[in-house]
């Protein structure tokens, strides 16, 4: 027969141990580790049985009916363009991001725009009173008429409100302050996290109700809690911005019901999240033409192009080693551009000091704006100001050479839109955008480069 084994496990981590710890060894919290036992043996195994429920009926999918329709449109198109088109019924969606981006922000505004078309919504708050979130509402100038809101920690209080009430949207702020009483650990623990998720998403699922959890991030950037809370759930969103600068980006790492390619451009303001329509118009509105060190690049947010304003400045090093900084842009990739400029156009920067800003408080992640930052870099160090209507993209390789960036022909659309006259380019030879290689005339004037020797030429020339 098996023997009853003793195992302790802690209750914020789920750690095992063999033995009882004062502190566990795995996440360093204090008191959590407890007592559990379990039954192991090869006897138990085999006694266990193989099922014990019963067949159930399986559903053809061409037999399922899918309307457009059924999605909830939020009243932000930029925030319907991220899940695809509206949230579906039933569905769970994570938000996550930095203290003071915005998530409350935008939960609440999506709360009001649903109730002013009539819709019932419940905005559920671990960390708020009524009171703060309707001062935060009246400041935003949000109407609360049909929004409800519940002051709760207890999942099973606020699954039974859910149920009752039956909202078109429930919003819980945060995830990370509800807990179970099943589980025997503070609110936030991993163990609390996980439960709370599980019960809310067979809430959702069972009730066909749209839930928004709103969710802390760890200091590294991540969902704080377990990876399971962003597998169990159906949407996972980052909202992204830096302190300082008013725009922010949303961006979908998950969704099971469209694509997390699309992105959402917002600006903070004092009346709130105000919808970024054009963003490249937004970002080079305050850009100074004639002004040496300062290049145009496309960027793609995933299928949407946008125009950015990189700056360079250079200057000779006054004392010990050159000075490399970036905002915005990768300083090991910046070091890489400088040896490649060195080495392949004969434009040696190791006795200068290197500045790299992205203008607007924007990370760029792409190789695309490589070739912009060292046509900048050029432009800084011979004091000699780009064409006013030139753009400039592409990835440069360790050879010298410049590689195509994916999606060439929208990035080409999109300069041509913002009135740009020139664009300097590798232009692909293959996909979507070789089939579109000669722009319509009276656009815009493309320039191919396939080395950094001929788009510096290109746009030093004559100048």
């Amino acid at each position: 027969m098996p023997q009853p084994t003793t195992v302790y496990v802690c209750a914020n981590c789920d750690a095992q141990s063999p033995k009882w710890l004062g502190q566990c060894p795995e996440c360093g919290a204090w008191g959590t580790v407890q007592a559990e036992t379990v039954v192991k043996g090869a006897g138990a195994a085999k006694a266990a049985p193989i099922s014990v429920g019963k067949a159930a009926a399986v559903t053809a999918f061409d037999q399922v009916s899918v309307r457009a329709e059924d999605r909830v449109k939020t009243g932000l198109d930029e925030l319907d363009r991220v899940f695809g088109g509206g949230i579906v019924p039933g569905s769970v969606t994570l938000l996550g991001g930095e203290p003071g981006v915005g998530k409350s922000t935008v939960a609440l505004m999506v709360a009001a725009r649903l109730a002013n078309k009539g819709l019932k919504t419940l905005y559920v708050s671990g960390e708020e009173s009524a009171s703060q979130v309707k001062l935060r509402a009246d400041r935003l100038g949000l109407g609360q008429k049909n929004a409800f809101f519940l002051a709760a920690t207890d999942v099973d209080t606020v699954i039974a409100t859910l149920e009752k009430e039956r909202p078109a949207l429930a919003i819980v702020d945060s995830v990370q302050m509800l807990r179970s009483p099943e589980v025997p650990s503070e609110a936030g623990a991993v163990s609390q996290v996980r439960a709370a998720a599980g019960k809310l998403v067979a809430c959702a699922k069972a009730n066909n109700l749209p839930i928004l959890l709103i969710g802390h991030v760890t200091k590294d950037g991540l969902v704080a809690g377990p990876k399971t809370l962003e597998h169990v759930v159906d949407t996972v969103l980052s909202f992204e911005g830096e302190r300082g600068y008013p725009i922010r980006i949303l961006r979908a790492l998950k969704n099971r019901f469209g694509s997390t390619d699309e992105t959402g451009i917002f600006e903070m303001t004092d009346a709130g999240l105000s919808e970024i329509g054009n963003p490249s118009g937004y970002l080079l509105e305050e850009r100074e033409p004639g002004v040496p060190g300062g290049a145009v690049s496309c960027v793609m947010e995933g299928t949407r192009p946008m125009l950015i304003e990189i700056q360079a400045l250079v200057r000779k090093t006054s004392f010990g080693y050159p000075t490399r900084k970036c905002s915005g842009f990768d300083l090991a990739r910046l070091e890489m551009l400088l040896a490649v400029l060195a080495k392949r156009a004969g434009l040696d920067l190791g006795g200068h000091d290197v500045f790299v800003n992205v203008v607007g408080g924007l990370k760029v992640s792409e190789p695309a704006p490589d070739l912009a930052v060292l046509l900048a870099l050029a432009s800084a160090y011979h004091e000699r100001p780009l064409p006013a209507g030139l753009v400039a993209w592409g990835e440069v390789g360790l050879a010298g050479e410049i590689r195509p960036s994916p999606a060439a022909d929208r990035r080409l659309a999109e300069a041509a839109a913002l009135g740009l006259t020139e664009a300097i380019a590798a232009w692909p030879k293959r996909g979507t955008s070789a089939k579109q290689k000669t722009p319509p005339k009276g656009q815009i004037r493309l320039t191919e480069a396939r080395s950094i020797s001929e788009a510096l030429k290109a746009a030093l020339a004559k100048r």
